[in-house]
């Protein structure tokens, strides 16, 4: 694992390295491949997201957002990672480790995202493999817990696949695209063993 200055948060993290992908702290600099990326996908991302604000994809809007993570870094309430292919740099989405809880709970939420261009072809499954080491090992957290749409079935098998076991269903859990959605919750121990099938997703 190296470490580098990620001067878009002002906080120095780690990039995490995978096969094919890698990760790190989001840059100021990654603004216009982020808002390209987002926009291009914008039609794919809404039905799975929260209601996206007017300026979203704005200079400021990501400003506002690079502020939130550093603040989050600092606190240790979160950690914000990009994707990006090893091959060429390219952005491909991002994972979001958000609501720390430590004490006697020790857990995180797992969040993510994909640009439609590089969806299904498995990235966004490896980045999750490649993070929860660090998770586990790094922030020394026990439990991941991440929460899909019932209907969302590439990311209920993506989270199968890296080895999330299903815990449940939270019944109008998040507020997704303008409507309070059940959830389908699913969770990762730090003890648990690999999963037997690890194909791409």
């Amino acid at each position: 694992m190296a470490f580098l200055r990620a001067q878009g948060t002002g906080e120095t993290g780690p990039v995490i390295e995978g096969e094919r992908v890698f990760l790190r702290y989001p840059q100021a600099g990654d603004y216009i491949a982020w808002a390209r990326l987002r926009d291009v996908s914008r039609a794919f991302l809404v039905p799975w997201e929260p209601v996206w604000p007017v300026d979203e994809l704005t200079r400021a809007a990501f400003r506002r957002r690079m502020r939130r993570y550093s603040r989050e870094i600092r606190d240790d309430e979160g950690y914000p990672f990009f994707v990006f292919r090893q091959a060429d740099e390219a952005l491909l989405g991002g994972c979001i480790l958000s609501n720390i809880r430590r004490g006697v709970s020790q857990s995180v939420s797992l969040g993510y995202w994909v640009g439609e261009p590089h969806a299904q072809k498995g990235y966004i499954s490896e980045a999750v493999e490649t993070l929860l080491p660090f998770i586990f090992n790094s922030l020394r957290l026990r439990r991941v817990e991440a929460a899909c749409l019932p209907h969302n079935v590439a990311s209920r098998r993506l989270l199968e696949r890296v080895g999330f076991k299903h815990e449940g269903l939270a019944r109008q859990y998040l507020k997704i695209n303008g409507q309070w959605q059940d959830h389908v919750l699913y969770a990762i121990l730090a003890g648990d063993g690999p999963p037997e099938d690890r194909q791409d997703a």
